[in-house]
C-alpha cells in the first residue's frame, strides 16, 4: 500500500517550475510523514517514507528542528506541537458552522440518522449547519430554521448554560405550553429539566417538539462558554424496536457529546 507521504506524488504531483517550489513540497512531505503510526522516526525511516535520499531528508529535518517543528535527540525524530500552528490560521478563518459541518457529517454517516447544529437567538434556537438523511418532521428543517429553545434538545442544552439572570430574562419572554401530550408545560418542570442537563452535560428529548421524533443534544464550547449546540434526530419507533433502547441510546449520546468536543477543540484553536 502507498503510504500517505508518497501519495501525494503517485496522485500527481507538479516537476519543479517558476510556479512550483519542490523544496516546500518535500519538507512537508516530511511533517506528513509522522503520523498516529510513526510518531517517532529516525532519519533512515523519514527517508524510506518520503521516498528522498538520506542527505536531503537529513537536511529537511535539522531545517525543522531550527524552526522548532521537530525535536531530535540526535537519532530519533519526532513533531513538536508548534506543527498545530500550521492549522491555526486556517481554523480561524472558519466560521462556526464551517467548523461544525465536517462533523456533523461524519456524525451522520457514523449514525445514520440526521444531524444538527444550532445556536441561541432570543427565546428560540436557529438552526446554523444541519446533514439530514430523511425527514422524520412534518415541518422541514433547514439552516435558518427557528424552533421555541425551551421545546428542543438543543435549545435546552443552550438555556442549560445560560447565568441564572439571563436565563430569568429568557424564560420571562418565553410561553411555555407542552406542543405534544409527553412535552413539560409548565415552568417548574422546565427549570427541573434544565437542572438535570446542566449536570448531565447533554439533554435527550423524547417526543416533546412533535410526536414520534426523539433528540439528542450536546454543548459545543468556546472556551468556558457554550455557543451552540448539535444533535442527532432519531425515530422513536426506531429507537424502541432495538434490541437495547438504553444501550442504543447511550451509544448515541457518547457519539454526540464527542462530536461536540470536537467541534469545541476546532473552534477554540481557531480563537
Amino acid at each position: 500500500m502507498i503510504d500517505a507521504a508518497k501519495r501525494a506524488r503517485a496522485d500527481g504531483a507538479p516537476a519543479a517550475s517558476d510556479q512550483y517550489v519542490q523544496s516546500l513540497a518535500r519538507g512537508l512531505a516530511v511533517i506528513r510523514a509522522f503520523d498516529t503510526d510513526h510518531p517517532k522516526m529516525t532519519l533512515t525511516e523519514v527517508a524510506a517514507r518520503t521516498d528522498l535520499t538520506r542527505a536531503t531528508a537529513r537536511r529537511f529535518l535539522y531545517t525543522l528542528v531550527e524552526l522548532g517543528y521537530v525535536r531530535t535527540d540526535g537519532k530519533i525524530f519526532a513533531l513538536t506541537a508548534k506543527v498545530l500552528q500550521l492549522g491555526y490560521a486556517y481554523l480561524s478563518g472558519l466560521s462556526l458552522p464551517q467548523l461544525a459541518q465536517p462533523h456533523l457529517e461524519e456524525l451522520s454517516l457514523q449514525l445514520g440518522e440526521s444531524t444538527s447544529a444550532a445556536v441561541l437567538e432570543g427565546t428560540d434556537i436557529a438552526y446554523i449547519a444541519r446533514v439530514a438523511t430523511r425527514r422524520i418532521m412534518t415541518v422541514g428543517i433547514t439552516v435558518g430554521t427557528r424552533f421555541p429553545a425551551y421545546a428542543t434538545s438543543m435549545g435546552r442544552v443552550l438555556l442549560a448554560a445560560l447565568p441564572p439572570a439571563q436565563l430569568e430574562d429568557c424564560l420571562a419572554g418565553t410561553q411555555i405550553r407542552p406542543l405534544t401530550p409527553l412535552a413539560i408545560g409548565t415552568r417548574a418542570g422546565l427549570l427541573a429539566e434544565l437542572a438535570r442537563v446542566r449536570a448531565q452535560g447533554w439533554c435527550l428529548l423524547n417526543q416533546e417538539l412533535e410526536l414520534g421524533l426523539m433528540s439528542l443534544a450536546a454543548p459545543v464550547h468556546d472556551g468556558p462558554k457554550v455557543v451552540a449546540a448539535i444533535n442527532v434526530s432519531l425515530q422513536a419507533q426506531s429507537v424502541a424496536s432495538q434490541p437495547d433502547p438504553e444501550a442504543y441510546l447511550d451509544s448515541v449520546r457518547a457519539a454526540t457529546v464527542a462530536t461536540a468536543e470536537l467541534i469545541s477543540t476546532d473552534l477554540s484553536s481557531g480563537r
